[in-house]
């Protein structure tokens, strides 16, 4: 134990945390007295001696959970959102694991370790698996944040994660004639996504790790500033709580925008044809300026968010620009899709903004488990809804644009673009990513008058003025 203190101090300094070689040995004298097996005295016993200045108490809280308690955390805290998914008690979790592991135990053809591990629920050897391809890939905590998708890609090479997917999608296929009824089956395919998605989760956390202990990540990169390069996808639960400042700011910026707008409004557009008429006395010279006195209509927006778990980090941010942009309009009409629809505006407005995004995710509204289904969605609103959209209206869709391979129904977006003042889309995804696999974004882009990229937070200001009407 003694050489991981060192090591952990190692991290720390490597972190901006001044810890000598005295504390080192205070350190190993407190362990001495308390032990290592009560876990809050072992963390007291390493705060109270490493630790000098109060403002490192956040970062030696962090990267001893990092260091000490790996990625286990968040698996377990993934295994009681999907209890609660499921609605199964921690006994009935248990019973449907055994069942997924007789099942394996009778499936056909070959299956990597790392495939079995997944799908037996044994998280543990999961990770074991995953640093130790870590540890051959090597290097991983030296990438640029820029090369972090580089880093990730090298990571689901070694792991292979193509075929790890393609042998769950056969585990899957073979379930029907497994003798499983259709309510059992349908909680192992909810199982199964629920683990891939863990597993990519888990490569993400362990790449941050990475990152964390060689250093790279500087402790000031935690402030709002870092975040607006940061992509949504690598978006931890520490940056999800510090969006509160960035909200806050993007606010402030659509309110100068529009108050810049509205005063240019009461002055009036400056009228050439006006000017020169109302100058032809003075032979021309534009003694009195003329303005266009047009009375400008109020603005009206409706927006379209997807809050499929595919785009989850985005969502959480976009319903709070959401929620920034209901406040800053009087007519504002907010609505949330997975596949069904459901309007949020009143939620919005009744609500706190976090409480409000929390009841929005958690499946208050629609049904939040389903796969993504933009052409239902956009079905749904053309047949309730479409009576919002005017002449006067900014519709905006916030979403991947992954169908997955249902119909696209791009005439309902092309109905609404015909109605509207305009259509913009705003995608969380690489538009490198756009028209491969199940993505319909080529056939949705030609009915919409912008289209962007938005992955970061800097990419939504370079937007700004574009999305406010």
């Amino acid at each position: 134990m003694d050489d991981r203190v060192v090591e952990f101090s190692n991290i720390l300094r490597r972190n901006g945390i001044r810890v000598s070689l005295s504390e080192n040995m205070d350190a190993f004298r407190a362990l001495d007295l308390t032990g290592i097996r009560d876990s809050v005295l072992f963390r007291s016993a390493l705060r109270t001696t490493l630790i000098k200045r109060s403002s490192d108490l956040q970062a030696f809280d962090e990267l001893f959970d990092l260091f000490f308690f790996g990625l286990g955390e968040s698996v377990r805290e993934s295994d009681r959102k999907l209890m609660e998914q499921l609605g199964l008690s921690p006994r009935q979790f248990q019973a449907l694991l055994e069942e997924i592991r007789d099942l394996l135990e009778r499936s056909e053809g070959e299956i990597s370790s790392l495939a079995r591990a997944l799908i037996s629920g044994d998280m543990g050897q999961v990770e074991r698996l995953v640093r130790a391809a870590a540890a051959a890939e090597g290097n991983l905590g030296n990438s640029a944040d820029s090369l972090r998708m580089t880093a990730y890609s090298r990571m689901a090479g070694r792991l292979g994660l193509d075929a790890l997917e393609r042998q769950l999608e056969e585990f899957h296929a073979a379930l029907p004639g497994s003798g499983a009824d259709t309510e059992t089956i349908e909680k192992i395919s909810r199982y199964l996504e629920q683990r891939l998605r863990d597993l990519g989760r888990m490569v993400r956390d362990l790449i941050q790790q990475e990152l964390k202990k060689s250093g790279v990540v500087d402790p000031e990169r935690d402030r709002a500033d870092y975040l607006l390069q940061k992509s949504f996808v690598y978006y931890t639960e520490e940056d999800i709580r510090n969006m509160n400042e960035v909200v806050v700011r993007l606010a402030q910026r659509l309110k100068n925008i529009l108050s810049v707008r509205r005063k240019r409004a009461r002055k009036g557009r400056f009228d050439v044809k006006d000017t020169l008429r109302a100058n032809l006395q003075y032979g021309g010279v534009p003694f009195e300026i003329q303005f266009d006195r047009k009375r400008r209509e109020r603005p009206q927006v409706v927006i379209l968010c997807d809050i499929s778990d595919s785009v989850l980090n985005a969502s959480r941010f976009m319903l709070q620009f959401v929620y920034s942009l209901q406040e800053l309009y009087s007519k504002v009409r907010s609505f949330i899709f997975v596949s069904d629809l459901g309007e949020v505006t009143r939620l919005f407005e009744d609500n706190e903004i976090h409480r409000a995004v929390e009841m929005a995710l958690r499946g208050d509204i629609i049904n939040v488990y389903t796969h993504s289904n933009f052409g239902r969605a956009f079905e749904i609103f053309y047949r309730e809804h479409l009576s919002a959209v005017t002449k006067k209206t900014t519709f905006l869709i916030i979403g991947d644009g992954r169908n997955n391979y249902n119909r696209a129904n791009e005439w309902a977006v092309r109905e609404i673009q015909r109605k509207a003042k305009q259509v913009i889309w705003l995608n969380p995804e690489s538009r490198l990513t756009w028209g491969f696999g199940d993505s319909e974004m080529p056939r949705y882009v030609p009915y919409c008058d912008v289209v962007e990229e938005c992955r970061n937070i800097q990419q939504l200001y370079k937007v700004i003025d574009r999305i406010v009407p």
